[in-house]
């Protein structure tokens, strides 16, 4: 695979990701170290997070059926989150994986928390 196809595709689900995430919800990931790569021989954006479900690594690969599979990776496991993703369903699909989670009251609950730990100085 060259390498200028690797990083055009890295690019590309760089942009869509961040144009479909409100800035909050990405900053909340605790992203970094993004890296254009070939994951299960597809190219692929990669990078690491440090969600409040999910610690680890976050890698976007593009399929042959020009959709997107999403994996969680750990040191212990590899998850495949979803292998149809749509470009503008990435932030949801990976902010319900790493962060926000299934029930939307507790998730509430832990921001509520969050906040008076903040607005305490307690953080």
């Amino acid at each position: 695979m060259e390498k200028e196809h690797i990083l055009t595709i890295a690019n590309t689900i760089r942009t869509q990701l961040t144009m479909s995430v409100q800035p909050d919800v990405l900053l909340s990931w605790g992203i970094s170290e993004p890296i254009a790569t070939i994951f299960h021989d597809m190219p692929a954006l990669a990078f690491q997070v440090e969600g409040r479900l999910f610690k680890g690594i976050v890698a976007i690969a593009y399929n042959a059926m020009d959709l997107y599979e999403v994996y969680l990776v750990s040191k212990d496991s590899e998850n495949c989150v979803s292998d149809e993703v749509y470009a503008d369903q990435l932030g949801d699909i990976i902010d319900v994986a790493i962060e926000r989670g299934t029930d939307p009251e507790e998730y509430d609950a832990f921001c509520r928390a969050q906040l008076a730990l903040l607005v305490t100085g307690n953080v």
